[in-house]
């Protein structure tokens, strides 16, 4: 299972917290690999089975994903053209965060100075 990092709190507690939420990971997860079993996502993620299933119904009934059988497993489409659901990014596609964290950087051309 992944383990989030620790930021010092204000009375010097550890305490967890990550920017992007379970539902952002899950989608990531997915993104990256639109074949994976829900366990792998939810190892990858850090969250148990049962909360990534959740976390999945919550996407595809929120239109951010599709889900379609193929044989004994699923395979995911990721819709990228939906907004971000709070009202500071909604004028935001979710596309853009998932090209930021699912691009290939071998495929990047690099420029020089």
């Amino acid at each position: 299972m992944t383990t989030m990092a620790t930021t010092p709190g204000e009375n010097g507690s550890g305490r967890n917290w990550t920017f992007l939420t379970n539902h952002g990971h899950v989608l990531l997860a997915i993104a990256r690999n639109p074949t994976a079993r829900l366990r792998d996502v939810a190892e990858e993620v850090g969250v148990t089975e049962r909360a990534a299933q959740a976390i999945v119904a919550d996407l595809e009934a929120g239109g951010y994903l599709q889900r379609t059988r193929v044989g004994r497993r699923n395979e995911y489409t990721i819709n990228p053209s939906g907004h971000f659901r709070h009202p500071a990014e909604a004028d935001q596609q979710v596309g853009a965060l998932l090209a930021l964290f699912t691009t290939d950087p071998a495929a990047e051309p690099v420029t020089g100075s």
